[in-house]
């Protein structure tokens, strides 16, 4: 072939396959697989292991091993393993951990929390005592936290039923011992009640953070007996939004009624409330407390408690006294009203709850147990309601 002068020499495909195609017989390549055989579960009866230690696939029956294939020993030979090693290495794909078999510790890696809770049935009261957390999740750069713990009530979480420990520094297994207390818990709130513990770490600068939480269904709990818990927390679980909104309370109220045959006449006890609704921008309510004694001819019966400032868990422990036959009680009815006090403009309505012969459940028999048992005191705790038939819902 001549080439002119200037012009380059071009070569086919054809021709270039041909000059790269080397003479012989062309071997199969080899996969990786081939000298690393995998096992699903564990290792088959028929898989049988050399002097040497090193894995050996049978031969199948209906191919015969080539002459020509690389033996695997050989052909690792230069990175074998001295005699003492290769045992422990024949057994690693025995030691091979199941990717779906494996669940993640967050004991390691969140801590754990001990803590006790008590129900008082008598005293309507949950006593939760935290008592400390250990292996604490780092949360500040120093490798440390500083937590606090924090519980609420499902349904309804809010600032109304959160409580809180106080802040321990620089600590990864703090000591709290402290015990946080609910009041106003009924029967009913131990059946359909969850209590949420968090455990938090505080941060002067921004946001506080998360650490871990569980949860407790209160049904688990007998009453009057102490429960002592040992919990791994968890990642924070979602909380149900489409929970039914007519499980909302306005609040909880605990009031005391006497008959006094000495003085002939009803003292009303009004001693605290309990997780009330917030009325205020700021998350809380400034609450206090009116008691109406119906019918009220000479409109002379109305009394009212002080204000609480900026609390949805108000303490008054204030006396009021009306002056009555004992037989004309069964015609009256007590009405007990929470308001939102407020500068400058009308006073807002949180809840209330009427006691009386026309009652019913626990308020009608709160009056009943009151009419029945003169001279003796008697205390009960009430749900507030967001209407109130009979009362003008204005201050």
């Amino acid at each position: 072939m001549t080439l002119r002068k200037g012009e380059k020499m071009t070569i086919s495909i054809q021709e270039h396959m041909a000059i790269d195609v080397c003479p012989g017989p062309i071997k199969p390549i080899k996969q990786i697989s081939d000298y690393f055989p995998r096992f699903p579960r564990g290792l088959p009866a028929a898989v049988g292991r050399s002097s040497s230690g090193a894995l050996r696939a049978p031969a199948s029956p209906a191919e015969p091993p080539r002459e020509d294939e690389e033996d695997v020993d050989q052909l690792f030979g230069a990175h074998a393993a001295t005699p003492a090693e290769q045992p422990a290495k024949s057994q690693a794909p025995e030691e091979l951990v199941d990717p779906e078999g494996y669940e993640s510790d967050d004991c390691t890696a969140l801590g754990t929390l001990d803590f006790s809770l008590l129900y008082d049935q008598e005293n309507n009261a949950l006593h939760c005592t935290i008592n400390k957390a250990k292996g604490l999740k780092p949360m500040d750069h120093n490798g440390l936290a500083d937590p606090y713990v924090k519980l609420h009530l499902l349904p309804g979480a809010s600032k109304a039923n959160k409580l809180r420990t106080k802040t321990l520094r620089n600590t990864l297994n703090p000591t709290w011992n402290e015990t946080l207390t609910y009041y106003g818990i009924t029967d009913e709130d131990m059946i359909r009640k969850t209590l949420r513990i968090s455990v938090c770490d505080e941060d002067k600068f921004r946001h506080n953070e998360f650490i871990g939480e569980t949860r407790i269904p209160l049904k688990k709990l007998k009453p009057n007996q102490t429960k002592n818990f040992n919990i791994c927390l968890e990642k924070q679980l979602p909380i149900d939004k489409t929970e039914d909104k007519s499980l909302e309370e306005r609040g909880r109220i605990l009031i005391s009624l006497k008959y006094s045959s000495q003085k002939q006449g009803l003292q009303v006890g009004i001693l605290r409330c309990a997780h009330l609704a917030a009325m205020d921008a700021n998350g809380y309510s400034d609450p206090y407390v009116k008691i109406y004694l119906k019918p009220d001819e000479d409109k002379k019966s109305k009394h009212k408690t002080a204000v609480k400032k900026k609390t949805l868990n108000p303490e008054f422990n204030e006396e009021f006294f009306y002056e009555i036959k004992h037989g004309d009680l069964a015609k009256k009815t007590l009405e007990v009203t929470v308001w939102d006090y407020d500068i400058g403009k009308s006073n807002d309505f949180i809840g209330g709850v009427v006691l009386g012969i026309n009652a019913k459940g626990e308020r009608l028999k709160h009056w009943f147990d009151c009419l029945k048992n003169k001279d003796k005191k008697i205390e009960r705790w009430h749900t507030l309601t967001n209407e109130l038939p009979g009362a003008v819902l204005s201050d």
